[in-house]
């Protein structure tokens, strides 16, 4: 099963839980045991399972990213000024690949899925999700 997730998005660079939108789509794919493959399409983009419990690691991810790949400075920026931003998305990456069990993700306590967002905001963004499994 394979469905498009489309996401709005608000700042230049921000974490953006998607967990509940990937239960959905794996709830209804029915798989039992598998994986599901989360990818964000577009080069300035990329998608990270980090902890859930409050905004902080987000904020200290998206600080961290920022102190070691500021903008302004890439020869990228001389053709639409987001050289960071292929900067950040490519250190990060594009996808990441989560257990199916049990019909659920087989993520920990602490765990969410994150689209990552470096060069926002934009009106639509779009994540495919591939759930492959019995």
């Amino acid at each position: 099963m394979q469905k498009i997730i489309t996401l709005r998005t608000d700042r230049k660079n921000g974490l953006y839980d998607i967990t509940t939108k990937i239960l959905e789509i794996i709830k209804e794919s029915r798989v039992q045991n598998g994986i599901a493959s989360v990818y964000a399409r577009g080069s300035t983009a990329a998608i990270m399972i980090q902890e859930n419990w409050d905004e902080s690691v987000q904020n200290d991810v998206v600080t961290l990213l920022n102190r070691m790949i500021p903008s302004g400075i890439w020869e990228h920026d001389h053709q639409d000024n987001n050289g960071d931003a292929h900067l950040k998305a490519g250190l990060v990456g594009p996808s990441e690949t989560i257990p199916v069990i049990q019909g659920k993700p087989g993520l920990s306590t602490w765990q969410n899925i994150f689209f990552c967002e470096f060069d926002g905001p934009r009106n639509q963004r779009e994540i495919v999700v591939t759930v492959i499994g019995e």
